[in-house]
């Protein structure tokens, strides 16, 4: 699958003397609790007037402020980013905003709701083409006029998601989602193989991985990347064994498509014997 990427998406940041509304809105309504980020900053007017508040927030931006964050918040925002990318740029910022979020945290998209057309157009200071889309996030909207709408993200097994009696619609709260997009999560396995096992699972509620929409197969993978670098930065494995069980006659117990992640290490003995045959668990 080719990787897009916008590159002129940092030229739609511009000087401000005031909070931006959705800023404007959340501090209204209190929402900014604890340690917060800014993810997607852009030229960092919201994170200095807040400062200036005696608010404890961090901006990252990976054109204007490219320092990533190395610990997790308690609040994050991320407002008017996502019209700027395209759909795979879209899907990473989610995974990552989720997986930098504390347990419990909340984060907050603004996106645009005056776009008139999609598609590339001359930014009006900088003169550069700039990309603009429509974004709907499947999340809980909390405000929403002509100009702007804002959703409130939390964590999908801490989220009112399907009535279904399945242990992966409805993930236990103690567990820890590693990361998330809008139409897979990854978490870690409640009885893991290894160190840091994870478990891709697409939020369609559909037992055949080979069932699902070829767009919710792609965003599995892109989820399956987001993982693997995730581990080797965290737990630094030797190797992974990735795969799936489909159907009971293949072990398949739990009757909702999932994706194994299973970090190998050195002292591994099943894994380096006999790979993928031995380690995937049934579930």
């Amino acid at each position: 699958m080719k990787n897009q990427k916008n590159k002129y998406s940092h030229l739609t940041a511009i000087e401000r003397i005031s909070l931006s509304l959705p800023a404007q809105f959340l501090l209204a309504k209190n929402l900014l609790e604890g340690k917060i980020l800014d993810f997607g900053c852009g030229l960092g007017n919201d994170v200095k007037l807040l400062q200036q508040k005696g608010f404890d927030i961090t901006g990252y931006d990976p054109y204007h402020f490219p320092q990533y964050p190395k610990e997790k918040f308690d609040t994050i925002i991320c407002l008017y980013v996502l019209n700027v990318l395209f759909s795979e740029e879209q899907a990473n910022v989610l995974m990552e905003v989720s997986h930098l979020l504390k347990p419990g945290g909340k984060a907050y998209y603004a996106v645009r709701r005056d776009i008139k057309k999609e598609g590339f157009r001359e930014h009006y200071i900088y003169k550069k083409p700039t990309y603009q889309c429509i974004v709907k996030l499947p999340f809980k909207s909390i405000y929403l006029d002509e100009f702007y709408e804002i959703y409130e993200y939390r964590h999908y097994n801490l989220q009112n998601n399907s009535s279904h009696n399945c242990l992966f619609c409805n993930p236990h709260k103690n567990l820890t989602i590693l990361a998330e997009s809008a139409t897979v999560y990854a978490i870690f396995d409640g009885y893991p193989v290894s160190k840091g096992h994870v478990l891709v699972i697409p939020k369609r509620h559909i037992s055949n991985y080979f069932e699902l929409p070829s767009k919710e197969q792609s965003a599995c993978w892109l989820m399956v990347n987001k993982v693997q670098t995730i581990l080797s930065q965290e737990f630094k494995p030797d190797g992974f064994n990735v795969g799936m069980n489909v159907n009971r006659d293949a072990g398949q117990n739990m009757m909702h498509a999932s994706i194994h992640i299973i970090p190998r290490y050195k002292s591994d003995t099943v894994g380096a014997r006999g790979g993928i045959r031995y380690v995937i668990p049934k579930s």
